[in-house]
């Protein structure tokens, strides 16, 4: 980083809430990061949502609240935060793991999220129901394939909609992601011959060595393999688009965070910066040094990787 003039990594401008609203999942998934399950018990407040709705109301800037979880719709708050967010015209992003619409009391969501236009990050590893059987859970496939022909009646995918459904991919084990503009032409040709189904485009993220990805790599023995892979794979050209730079992590608990692993490691921010959701001050958060640790590689990692697919 210091060769290429990076060193300290600082924040730029902030024009991205990212919101963690808790660990419950009803998927366990094996690259996780974040530990989600159905056994947490980890979930945002309504106090702390109407904390992130004050940020909102006095940072005009900030113009997407980017909801993730565990599955964020498990959270009893989750839909009163995106109505509240596209009331004030803000974009909202909903990482969706597609299997959520089948817990009880949820199967109105893919109605919900279309009537509010939220924009859909849905979770699918590969156009072969063995792999993401393998990574998600037996049945996980199927019944993400149905979700996605759901969304598709309703206008996700579709030209002139404005409705927009993303896919999300993950190598199944310790590897980087293909190019992500070749892949993407790989899926949309084999979903629609398959199903019928079309979405707008794919995001390639590369597996982070935190919490299950990392304790598969430790049982495998693959640890210090991988993390030579991120290091010799350092893309100088994916720094300065970094989503760390350019967005804010918020905590289940209203905690702040430089990004999503590192809320997941319990790196807060830098001492000098607000460390809570109540306490955000935009001019003192821009501008920032940037808290890093090893697991950083894995977003600068050949063409480099973010919550917005690859970088370079």
């Amino acid at each position: 980083m210091a060769s290429h003039g990076y060193e300290p990594l600082m924040a730029k401008s902030i024009f991205t809430l990212q919101v963690n609203i808790g660990k419950v999942c009803n998927q366990t998934c094996h690259h996780c990061h974040v530990d989600a399950g159905p056994q947490r018990t980890e979930s945002m407040t309504r106090a702390t949502i109407e904390q992130i709705i004050e940020v909102l109301d006095r940072t005009p800037q900030i113009t997407t609240v980017d909801i993730t979880g565990g599955a964020p719709e498990m959270n009893p708050h989750f839909e009163y935060l995106v109505r509240q967010c596209r009331k004030r015209e803000r974009k909202v992003i909903d990482r969706c793991n597609l299997t959520v619409f089948y817990v009880k009391g949820k199967s109105h969501l893919p109605e919900f999220l279309a009537e509010h236009e939220v924009e859909i990050m849905a979770s699918l590893p590969c156009y072969q129901e063995a792999n993401v059987d393998q990574q998600r859970g037996k049945g996980v496939f199927n019944r993400s394939i149905t979700a996605l022909q759901t969304l598709n009646n309703l206008g996700y995918g579709k030209e002139g909609t404005g409705l927009r459904l993303h896919l999300v991919y993950n190598p199944l084990g310790p590897s980087l992601p293909p190019s992500q503009r070749d892949l993407e032409q790989d899926y949309k040709e084999e979903l629609m011959s398959r199903y019928g189904i079309q979405f707008n485009r794919l995001l390639t993220i590369t597996n982070m060595p935190i919490s299950r990805f990392l304790d598969d790599l430790r049982e495998s023995g693959q640890v210090e393999a991988y993390y030579t892979l991120l290091v010799n794979s350092f893309n100088t050209a994916t720094v300065e688009d970094l989503m760390c730079r350019s967005l804010i992590s918020v905590g289940w608990d209203g905690r702040l965070f430089d990004c999503d692993f590192n809320q997941m490691l319990e790196l807060p921010l830098q001492n000098a910066s607000p460390q809570w959701i109540a306490d955000f001050h935009l001019a003192t958060l821009e501008g920032r040094r940037i808290v890093v640790g090893s697991h950083c590689f894995g977003c600068t990692a050949g063409s480099g990787s973010s919550c917005g697919g690859a970088i370079a």
